[in-house]
């Protein structure tokens, strides 16, 4: 007998910030039987639905959580762009971590997730078992940024699927790997309805907040990124513009026990959504 592949429950929390309260909506695969927690947080405009394939995979002895962070997919949106931040995201998953009831869990962070998952990481009487950081280092390049800043600063509306998949297919051009059923499926999952049309599922005010934030992460992550003592699994795309070869070179000296995959031909970031890369985080998170 052939065992159903598992699907996810939504739900969400109420999470505080400094002008008030907010939900923070979530995607929670399986029960989490002796593979335990697993939190997947995505990149800066995406949202959870890009963790499908992996969560799907994870979930058959574990329970996976993947959030929309606030201002992205079904999350609610902050009064004040200037909310948007790392500290505002990370007091989020605290209290995402502690209305499950998970004390200890594993973190997968693709760019914005994996800066997250350094922080949570490095302070004192960490929750975080083990920590797969995806194509990000403790601080981003500013031409990288500067890249998807020119794209995020645009509120378009789409008339179709067809041209949300045509803009994500240009703006998202170095994820990997990608097919045309990935591209259709991320246009489906990456937009929402308005009045005029389609539009991307994030907030336009948190470009305002990027690079500022961006230059925080420059001067603070490194303190962070030294003092993680939980096993590390850094994933790279071969052609990444966030986690340059002078950045990965940098967090391997600083942290020797982290280990490096690099996946050929992809740049940022790698999407985890093919068999060749769920097998390596599988299989690592299953060894650790």
């Amino acid at each position: 007998m052939t065992t159903a592949p598992p699907s996810p429950r939504e739900s969400s929390v109420r999470s505080i910030g400094r002008h008030g309260f907010h939900r923070i909506a979530y995607r929670d695969w399986g029960e989490g039987t002796d593979g335990g927690t697993v939190f997947c947080v995505h990149g800066l405009t995406r949202n959870s639905h890009d963790f499908d394939p992996l969560a799907r995979r994870l979930a058959t002895d574990r329970r996976v959580v993947c959030p929309d962070l606030v201002g992205r997919g079904r999350s609610e949106w902050l009064a004040d762009p200037a909310d948007y931040h790392l500290v505002q995201y990370n007091i989020d998953l605290a209290v995402l971590a502690a209305g499950i009831g998970a004390e200890t869990f594993d973190w997968v962070g693709t760019s914005l997730g994996g800066l997250m998952g350094i922080a949570f990481a490095g302070l004192p009487n960490s929750p975080v078992r083990r920590l797969v950081i995806n194509d990000i280092a403790p601080e981003v390049p500013l031409p990288a940024l500067w890249r998807v800043a020119r794209y995020m600063q645009e509120d378009r509306r789409f008339a179709d699927l067809e041209e949300v998949e045509a803009h994500l297919r240009v703006t998202l051009a170095p994820f990997g790997p990608m097919t045309d059923v990935d591209w259709r499926r991320m246009a489906r999952t990456s937009v929402i309805e308005c009045g005029d049309g389609l539009r991307l599922a994030f907030d336009p005010g948190i470009s305002r907040n990027a690079r500022r934030s961006s230059l925080l992460v420059h001067l603070n992550l490194w303190r962070y990124w030294d003092l993680i003592s939980c096993p590390v699994l850094i994933l790279r795309g071969a052609r990444s513009d966030f986690l340059t070869p002078r950045l990965l070179d940098r967090m391997r000296r600083r942290l020797p026990h982290a280990e490096v995959i690099e996946f050929q031909g992809i740049g940022h970031a790698p999407t985890l959504n093919a068999a060749e890369q769920i097998d390596r985080v599988q299989g690592w998170l299953d060894a650790n």
